[in-house]
C-alpha cells in the first residue's frame, strides 16, 4: 500500500510516494513557487497538482506538511481575501512589539502560549492586516495556515478546515501546554472574532480526497522533518539551510521568557522547542564568492586550516540576526593579521562561525528541559565535508548526518501511513542510512565566538 507526503515550502512543493510499511520512496515530484514574502495560495495548489501528477492518485492516504506561520485569510464563502503573508515577511515587527506590550510583556506570552511572538508569527500579521488593510480585515471570517488550506482543498473544500497542534503552536494564539486555541488573542489582533480550524488528533483521518484516499491531519514543516527523521528525545536536529534551525523532541512544553526558544508542539503529541537563526548557509555562500570559489571549494579550503582558523573569528550576522535578537547587526571579522589572512583561514572561520552560532542557539534548548545526546545534521550545507567534520568538535557531541532526503515530505508521508494504520504510535520506519562523525571538543571556538558577540553588543 502506498502513501504520499507533501512538503509545501516557501520555495517549492515536493511530493514523495512511499511504501506505507517501511517508507521506501517509490516516486518523487516537485514544482516551484513564486519568489517573495507573500503568495496567493492558488500557486501552492497548482504546484501541488504539478508535483503530484502521476503520484497522488496512487496513494491510499495523503499528508501535508507546510511552511509554518503563514496567514491565509478567508471570507464567509471560503474565498481567499488576499495573498498569504509568509513566515519570512517581517513587515509586522512593530505589531509584534505592540502585542507583547499590550498583554503584559514576554513573560505573559511565554506562560500562556509557550512562545513570545516574533514578526513571523501569524498573530502579528493579523494585527498588521487590521492596521494597514482594514477593508480586507473586516471581511475575514476564517484564519487558516498553509497546510490547513491545502489539506482542505485535497478534501474538496466542502467541509470545515482542520489543523494540528504542531502547526497551530506557531500562530501565537494557541495554548501549547493545553492544546487549545486562545481565540480572544486572534480577535484582539484582528479586531473581531474569527473561526479557527478544528485541531485534529495526531493520527486522525480528517476526510477523503476525490479518489478516496484518506487525508491525514497534516502539520508544519519543522514537525514534519522531526517525524521524517524519526527524531527522539535526546536528539537535537540542526538544519543549515537559508536559515538555521535547532530543535529537539521533548516530553515537556517550553516557555522561554526571553523569546529565543519557540515553544512549539510536535506532530505526535509531544513538544518541539525550536531556535532559529537568520544566518546559516548564505554566510558560507557569501564567503565562497569572496574567495572566488563555490561550496566544494570553500569546504576544501576550510579543511586545510586548523581549529580556530589561525586566530580569525567571524561573527556571522551578515543579515542581522534573530538569535540573539539583533535585527540591525552586521558581520564582524576579528583577529586578522598579515600572517593569518589566508583563503584557508577565512574559509575555516566562516564554517566555524555558522556552526558556533547554531551550537550556541541549540544550547538554549537545554534551558527548556530538552536533553541533548547527539546532533542530527540536515540541510543543504550539511553536504559539505568541512561542515560535517567540524560540527562534532564545536557542538561537543557526536553528529549523525542522514543521507540527503526530503525529510519534511517523508514526515508527512509517515503521518499519512499512521492515519491509515490507526495505531497508537507512528509506523516504525527504518532510519535512513547516515554517516557518523565524532571529534575532540573545541570549546575555545565557541568561547571566542561568544566573547566577540558580547564585545559587539553595542556595535
Amino acid at each position: 500500500m502506498l502513501v504520499a507526503g507533501i512538503d509545501s515550502s516557501t520555495q517549492s512543493t515536493k511530493v514523495v510516494l512511499c511504501d506505507a510499511a517501511d517508507g521506501t520512496v517509490v516516486g518523487r515530484g516537485s514544482a516551484p513557487h513564486p519568489d517573495g514574502t507573500e503568495c496567493d495560495p492558488a500557486h501552492w495548489w497548482e504546484a501541488l497538482r504539478r508535483a503530484g501528477r502521476g503520484l497522488l492518485r496512487r496513494a491510499a492516504a495523503v499528508g501535508v506538511a507546510a511552511q509554518q506561520h503563514g496567514m491565509v485569510v478567508l471570507d464567509e464563502t471560503g474565498k481567499v481575501i488576499r495573498p498569504a503573508l509568509l513566515w519570512n515577511d517581517l513587515r509586522s515587527a512593530a505589531q509584534a512589539r505592540d502585542l507583547i506590550a499590550e498583554r503584559g510583556g514576554p513573560g505573559w506570552w511565554a506562560a500562556e502560549t509557550g512562545s513570545v511572538p516574533t514578526p513571523s508569527f501569524t498573530v502579528t500579521k493579523l494585527r498588521w492586516l487590521a492596521e494597514h488593510e482594514p477593508a480586507s480585515a473586516a471581511r475575514v471570517t476564517r484564519v487558516v495556515l498553509p497546510h490547513d488550506w491545502l489539506s482542505w482543498r485535497l478534501r474538496g473544500g466542502s467541509d470545515d478546515p482542520v489543523t494540528d497542534r504542531g502547526d497551530a503552536s506557531g500562530t501565537g494564539y494557541f495554548a501549547v501546554a493545553e492544546s487549545r486555541w486562545l481565540p480572544d488573542l486572534a480577535a484582539g489582533a484582528l479586531g473581531h472574532q474569527v473561526r479557527l480550524p478544528r485541531v485534529a488528533a495526531p493520527a486522525e483521518v480528517t476526510g477523503e480526497t476525490s479518489w478516496r484516499a484518506a487525508v491525514a491531519a497534516g502539520t508544519g514543516d519543522n514537525m514534519g522533518a522531526a517525524l521524517g527523521l524519526g527524531a527522539r528525545p535526546g536528539d537535537v536536529v540542526v538544519s543549515i539551510g537559508t536559515s538555521g534551525t535547532a530543535f529537539a523532541v521533548s516530553d515537556a512544553p517550553a516557555a522561554d521568557v526571553t523569546g529565543a526558544v519557540a515553544g512549539f508542539a510536535d506532530a505526535t503529541g509531544r513538544f518541539l522547542p525550536l531556535v532559529c537563526t537568520v544566518n546559516a548557509a548564505r554566510v558560507l555562500d557569501a564567503t565562497a564568492r569572496l574567495l572566488g570559489t563555490g561550496p566544494a571549494g570553500l569546504s576544501e579550503l576550510a579543511l586545510r586550516s586548523g581549529p580556530g582558523a589561525g586566530g580569525l573569528t567571524l561573527l556571522p550576522y551578515l543579515d542581522g540576526e534573530r538569535t540573539p535578537d539583533r535585527p540591525e547587526a552586521t558581520g564582524v571579522l576579528s583577529g586578522i593579521t598579515t600572517s593569518n589572512a589566508t583563503p584557508e583561514n577565512l574559509a575555516r572561520a566562516a564554517v566555524e562561525a555558522v556552526l558556533a552560532s547554531l551550537a550556541e542557539a541549540a544550547a538554549l534548548l537545554a534551558d527548556q528541559g530538552a536533553r541533548a545526546d547527539r546532533v542530527l545534521l540536515i540541510g543543504g550545507a550539511a553536504r559539505a565535508e568541512a561542515v560535517r567534520r567540524l560540527a562534532p568538535g564545536i557542538f561537543g557531541m557526536p553528529v549523525r548526518v542522514p543521507e540527503p532526503e526530503e525529510y519534511v515530505a517523508l514526515g508527512a508521508a509517515r503521518q499519512a501511513a499512521w492515519a491509515l494504520a490507526g495505531t497508537s504510535a507512528p509506523p516504525d520506519w527504518p532510519a535512513r542510512p547516515s554517516a557518523e562523525y565524532d571529534a575532540d571538543p573545541h570549546p575555545e571556538i565557541r568561547g571566542r565566538h561568544r566573547a566577540l558577540r558580547e564585545q559587539t553588543t553595542s556595535w
